[in-house]
């Protein structure tokens, strides 16, 4: 392997050095640093309001920084512009709202960005999202419309919407707090198999099983700040912080 791409092999995925973030008075982020590994799963928990949501929306300039630096594969956020839409085709995004163009068919929710975006020919753009649409489950919905759908299955046609633009990364924010509990596994499912694949991932979450199971690192965020990282293992068997454990306490009870 050449230096050149040595080097770039060990550059982080995502690197968020000293970031701050206001919303009027409120700090929401508070000189966060975070780095994140190419292939790692990096799970953020915590208490609502403690800032996760929105540094999972900063990697993709969904949401600006007062202060402070992001990089994603060592190069800067770019700020507007056909630069930024390249970013954000590389970075794909799950939110807790599904999302989907609710008067186009799951197919062409899926072919849509790859045709406009990596200008796919309409051909290999809508084989790549029958292969997706098969991966996640839900490839004989294919001409349904959104609406048609449950609430899970449309959370899995928008990872694979996602995941039609061939992302380096994907975040997810909060994937199944909009679910109906008997269809949040379908989604967790999905996603454990994409970190198993080698899919850089920042989840965040309020599925503490997932964080256990599929998590290389869980990342532990109270008043804006980051309190503590660990492997999950570590993490759960005895958090070092006494607002994580208060946390766990509460949330493991349920």
């Amino acid at each position: 392997m050449s230096e050149a791409r040595a080097q770039e092999a060990d550059t982080p995925a995502i690197v968020i050095d000293k970031v701050t973030k206001h919303y009027g008075p409120h700090r929401a982020l508070d000189d966060v640093e975070l780095s994140v590994a190419k292939g790692e799963v990096v799970v953020i928990i915590g208490p609502s309001g403690s800032g996760k949501s929105t540094l999972c929306r900063t990697i993709n300039r969904l949401e600006t920084v007062d202060s402070g630096r992001i990089l994603v594969n060592g190069q800067p956020l770019p700020a507007e512009g056909r630069e930024l839409a390249q970013l954000r085709a590389s970075v794909g995004m799950v939110f807790q709202s599904f999302n989907l163009f609710a008067h186009r068919t799951v197919l062409e929710n899926v072919t849509l960005g790859p045709m406009r975006v990596r200008g796919l020919s309409a051909k290999a753009a809508r084989r790549r999202a029958l292969e997706l649409l098969e991966r996640v489950g839900v490839h004989e919905h294919a001409y349904k419309m959104p609406a048609q759908l449950s609430g899970g299955q449309q959370q899995r046609v928008a990872i694979a919407r996602a995941l039609a633009m061939d992302p380096e990364v994907m975040l997810f924010d909060e994937p199944t707090s909009a679910l109906d509990p008997e269809m949040v596994s379908d989604v967790l499912d999905v996603m454990r198999a994409l970190a198993e694949g080698g899919m850089t991932m920042v989840v965040v979450t309020h599925e503490m099983g997932f964080a256990r199971s599929a998590a290389d690192r869980v990342v532990f965020m109270d008043g804006g700040r980051i309190v503590e990282q660990a492997e999950p293992e570590a993490f759960f068997a005895a958090p070092k912080s006494e607002r994580a454990r208060d946390f766990l306490a509460k949330v493991l009870q349920h």
